[in-house]
């Protein structure tokens, strides 16, 4: 999957998860499954994605379903990257 082992890169990084980070695949829940990702992780992870991959997150772009595993933050940041390219 395009961006995976970029973003879970990022939330290794962002969320100081260590090795224990590394067992991370795209059907990992994270949004209330991983105690380091409260709502301050949130922002700082996507100011982190912002950054890394020149996208823009907007306010209405975030929700629970965006956050629910690592495929699906993954395939956010596509949806944004790749729309940014056009």
């Amino acid at each position: 999957m395009k961006y995976l082992e970029e973003v879970k890169t990022l939330l290794i990084d962002v969320l100081n998860l260590g090795p224990a980070g590394q067992s991370l695949d795209a059907d990992s829940p994270l949004l209330g499954s991983l105690p380091e990702l409260d709502s301050m992780a949130v922002v700082t992870l996507i100011g982190a994605m912002e950054e890394h991959f020149g996208i823009m997150v907007d306010d209405d772009d975030i929700s629970a379903s965006t956050f629910a595993t690592l495929g699906s933050l993954a395939a956010f940041v596509a949806e944004r990257a790749d729309d940014g390219a056009n």
